[in-house]
């Protein structure tokens, strides 16, 4: 098993606090998987409008975690190194029960196809091995 911490993560992606939505990479495989965790506080920024009556992680962060964890896996290759991965498209995405303070959000994503640099990448993202959001997300890099 491969781990990383905050700072390794911070050598792969270009994401910072408060955008960086990945605690560490619990294991992973240039070009083929990452799984990672976000450990949910409720000092989270978010949390302070959405909603301060029933604190819920917006599930577009959620998606943006499973995206990073992505960006790991496909960034770790030797010739990816430096570059940026972005957006192409969110496909079958299906949110499936609230995220909370305290929850220690498990996010995998998996590189199903790549071909030059674009590729899909098949995402998960769960509490106690209970879905949250699952998700296949279209990456480019640049």
């Amino acid at each position: 098993m491969r781990h990383l911490d905050v700072k390794q993560i911070e050598e792969i992606i270009p994401h910072r606090h408060p955008f960086l939505l990945v605690d560490y990479i619990e294991d992973y495989e240039p070009g083929e998987f990452a799984v990672g965790y976000k450990c949910v506080t409720f000092r989270e920024d978010f949390f302070r409008g959405h909603f301060p009556q029933e604190p819920v992680m917006p599930g577009v962060l959620m998606v943006e975690a499973l995206a990073q964890v992505g960006a790991v896996a496909i960034l770790s290759l030797e010739d990816m190194k430096g570059k940026t991965a972005y957006f192409g498209g969110i496909n079958k995405c299906k949110f499936r029960r609230k995220v909370i303070p305290g929850d220690k959000l498990r996010l995998e994503t998996k590189i199903i196809r790549r071909k030059g640099p674009v590729g899909i990448g098949s995402a998960v993202a769960s509490v106690d091995g209970e879905v949250a959001v699952e998700a296949e997300l279209t990456f480019m890099i640049g």
